[in-house]
């Protein structure tokens, strides 16, 4: 816009000076008009008001640049998971009747074999004693007919068929007393007792659940993994992946667990799939159904880092500019083996002697020269503020 009006007030400024030299040319200013005078005057304070010159100084930046820095690294992921015990089973009642009897209570460590509950064991301890005299009477009649048979008072049909009988008489027996057994309920191993879903005298149903039962010394340990990352796991098939576990409260669980399994497909929905670490868990801290947070760590030791800032993308790679010993800018392939807040560990692309540029990457152009100011990687990576553990 001042281009357009300096353009069309030319002819007026050119006007205006002739007018004031020929004024000033003058040997009797007296005789000249002060109308003219003033016009004159007024002519040329609008002109130069109307003047902007505008000059351009653009002088070259100072870009600040500096050198890959040398750390070890431990970089951290962490995916959501839920606890299990490596036995947690139900506990149900085997046979109809009253529930007679609770000998262990909620909340309780339980050994092995330890009697839980007594469902009413009437019925089958009068069907157990009937079972017992039919058994004893078929031995005594079998006795009695192998002893006739041996003289050859009765045939060998005879003895057959009262041994038939006896061994019927003992399946009752044994039948019985499994009936009986089932009125007791134990527990299959050492665990812990959850909440009682029955009250004494409660009349249960055969299969009706009473309970669960939790062995927690050892625990599974569930998380899902993304596709990439489980891609990457199974790529060095000699690795195996040792995680931490992050409780609910923030801290992390004594001990370390082991990968020791992954589950057959992923999921559609969530383009995941499970992993399963073994932790042992000898004070019973953790139990069954609890939440926290798998912790994985990756080490990367004396790793190249640099600023993410110092990199641009094109496409699907990643590059930076290198400032060479003479100021000029050369643009560089880099390959990232992983991201850590405000910085890369890279895999590849850089010597440790290359000078990066920090700072003023759209201003610059490849092959081009600049002024630069060498500032330490590791104030570089301090004012970063990156953190990874």
């Amino acid at each position: 816009m001042n281009d357009i009006i300096q353009i069309a007030l030319r002819p007026l400024v050119f006007l205006v000076l002739a007018l004031r030299r020929a004024l000033l040319d003058r040997t009797d200013t007296k005789k000249t008009p002060p109308r003219i005078l003033s016009l004159a005057a007024v002519l040329a304070l609008c002109v130069s008001a109307c003047q902007h010159p505008h000059e351009k100084h653009e002088e070259a930046g100072v870009f600040a640049v500096t050198t890959p820095l040398r750390q070890d690294v431990e970089l951290t992921r962490d995916y959501v998971a839920t606890v299990h015990a490596i036995q947690h089973i139900e506990v149900r009642a085997q046979e109809r009747g009253y529930l007679t009897g609770i000998f262990v209570d909620e909340g309780q460590l339980v050994e092995e074999d330890t009697k839980m509950f007594q469902i009413m064991p009437l019925i089958y301890r009068a069907d157990l004693h009937r079972a017992e005299a039919e058994a004893d009477m078929a031995s005594i009649e079998y006795k009695n007919t192998k002893m006739l048979a041996d003289k050859d008072i009765v045939s060998k049909a005879e003895l057959a068929l009262a041994g038939a009988k006896l061994n019927r008489a003992k399946a009752e027996l044994e039948l019985a007393q499994t009936h009986m057994r089932l009125t007791e309920i134990r527990a299959p191993f050492t665990g812990l007792m959850d909440r009682f879903l029955v009250r004494l005298g409660s009349l249960v149903e055969e299969g009706d659940l009473l309970t669960t039962l939790s062995d927690n010394r050892m625990l599974w340990i569930y998380f899902n993994v993304p596709e990439a990352e489980y891609l990457e796991y199974k790529a060095d098939p000699e690795q195996k992946m040792t995680v931490k576990f992050r409780m609910a409260n923030e801290k992390m669980f004594d001990h370390e667990g082991k990968v020791e399994t992954i589950e057959a497909d992923f999921d559609n929905t969530t383009g995941n799939i499970a992993f399963r670490a073994t932790f042992p868990n000898p004070s019973g801290l953790l139990r069954h159904g609890e939440t926290g947070n798998i912790v994985v760590t990756t080490k990367y030791p004396n790793a190249q880092l640099i600023p993410q800032k110092a990199t641009f993308e094109i496409l699907d790679r990643r590059y930076v500019f290198v400032v060479d010993d003479e100021g000029i800018v050369k643009q560089r392939s880099i390959t990232v083996a992983a991201e850590l807040p405000h910085a890369f560990i890279l895999e590849g692309g850089l010597e440790d002697t290359d000078h990066v540029l920090l700072e003023g990457l759209r201003k610059v152009q490849d092959g081009k020269h600049v002024d630069v100011k060498f500032e330490e990687p590791a104030e570089v990576f301090a004012q970063l503020k990156y953190h990874a553990e």
